[in-house]
């Protein structure tokens, strides 16, 4: 069956030449945005009913944008100041770039990582003197603690901020050639809001190897998966895939 319609379980990108915008064109199909799970910060309270108090951590680890801004929200409601010597290991440059937002760049201490956790692990262990606190979703990638239990550091996990399934019901009888998921919250998302989803004719790309899991041990069948070495990303694997049934 031929491809006209994607939805991408993301918010729609915010810059113009956006690979999707570029592909809905090439390929003249149709692809809307709609987040399965949104991100809701915790309060300064919860945080403290964790045992974490700020001022007893040397260095942050910061994963995402998401992290980026809720210690900074976090930190403000519990009225801490955050102390110019505070080290800051971003995992990626997007989330350092991020953090402009809060800090004067050039005059804090900033180690970038290139752009997955792993990667961050070798400049981290430069600094196995610090402490350091992992401001987090309540889900992250079981490969974090492990990495930092390994290294030896001394560290904690606090949660910042908690992923939430999102309210899709005006969706219910609304029907994609291809539904776009990044992660197993994603899939979780969609059972949670429609237990009855039937496969039948949509397409299921997916992204990255637990989301893969995800989508197997809820009986979806996939037909579309990202990275590989040939299509490294979600846009190129679409393309691919749609061109292959739409020649037809």
């Amino acid at each position: 069956m031929k491809v006209k319609t994607i939805l991408v379980s993301q918010p729609k990108p915010k810059v113009d030449n956006s690979p999707y915008f570029e592909l809905e064109e090439r390929q003249r199909v149709k692809i809307d945005f709609i987040p399965f799970i949104h991100v809701e910060g915790v309060s300064g309270k919860e945080v403290r009913l964790q045992k974490v108090d700020l001022k007893d951590y040397t260095a942050i680890i910061l994963t995402s944008r998401n992290a980026v801004d809720h210690f900074f929200r976090i930190a403000e409601e519990m009225r801490f100041k955050v102390p110019d010597t505070l080290k800051y290991f971003c995992q990626s440059e997007a989330v350092a770039y991020y953090l402009q937002k809060y800090v004067v760049y050039r005059k804090r201490k900033i180690y970038v990582g290139k752009r997955t956790f792993p990667e961050l692990i070798p400049l981290i262990k430069k600094h196995k003197n610090e402490t350091f606190l992992l401001p987090s979703s309540d889900k992250f990638k079981p490969i974090v603690p492990e990495l930092l239990d390994e290294l030896g550091v001394k560290w904690m996990q606090s949660t910042f901020y908690k992923t939430v399934v999102s309210d899709l019901s005006q969706y219910e009888n609304v029907f994609y050639d291809i539904l776009v998921f990044f992660s197993p919250s994603g899939i979780d998302s969609l059972f949670k809001n429609f237990p009855n989803f039937e496969q039948k004719n949509t397409r299921i790309a997916v992204f990255g190897n637990t989301t893969v899991k995800a989508a197997k041990e809820a009986g979806l069948e996939i037909n579309i998966m990202a990275p590989t070495p040939e299509t490294p990303s979600m846009t190129m694997a679409l393309e691919k895939y749609i061109k292959s049934v739409n020649k037809k």
